[in-house]
């Protein structure tokens, strides 16, 4: 079962990207220092590495029952961020989310991050889980407050390339059963 590639909330517009999306991607979030510092992906220096995401986001689409989502403001259209599933296998998945610093503290990412997790159920994940930085509380709180539980500290984890260091850092490892609800 393939998920909607439109999803609706109470104030945001969720979409699988498009290429027409590619410039308003690398300036609104994907170019800024400070907005990627804590993601695991490097920061976009040009728009071929936006085209490099596109390429990936279509593959994951293709593959799989959906693949990353733009977040946009239901009532302006502006793009305000992205989030998505990875699947690892069609019954487990991560998700994450990354919003252009002026959507920060506004219950965007909360209101994403729900939206993800009823996508996860209806296309069958049973087991949904996330990544994240130990420094970075406030995406900490948006994954509890998403009722995702910290199940532990998984030690050198992951390389955050915006972060200036080559070493991997240790990670919060997030879960959320979806199997019984």
């Amino acid at each position: 079962m393939k998920a909607p590639e439109r999803i609706e909330t109470t104030r945001l517009v969720l979409q699988r990207p498009v290429e027409s999306d590619l410039e308003a991607i690398f300036s609104r979030y994907a170019s800024d220092p400070d907005v990627t510092r804590f993601v695991s992906w490097p920061r976009h220096t040009s728009l071929d590495d936006t085209r490099a995401f596109f390429a990936f986001s279509e593959g994951e689409w293709n593959r799989w029952p959906a693949g990353p989502y733009l977040i946009r403001s239901r009532d302006s259209g502006m793009l305000l961020g992205s989030t998505g599933l990875a699947f690892e296998t069609p019954v487990r998945a991560s998700t994450g989310y990354v919003l252009a610093a002026d959507a920060w503290g506004k219950g965007f990412a909360t209101e994403s991050l729900q939206a993800m997790i009823e996508i996860a159920r209806a296309v069958g994940v049973v087991g949904l889980h996330a990544l994240c930085h130990t420094e970075h509380r406030a995406s900490c709180r948006v994954l509890e407050k998403g009722g995702f539980l910290r199940e532990g500290i998984l030690n050198r984890h992951t390389i955050f390339p915006n972060l200036g260091v080559k070493e991997p850092c240790d990670v919060f490892h997030y879960v959320r059963s979806l199997c019984d609800e």
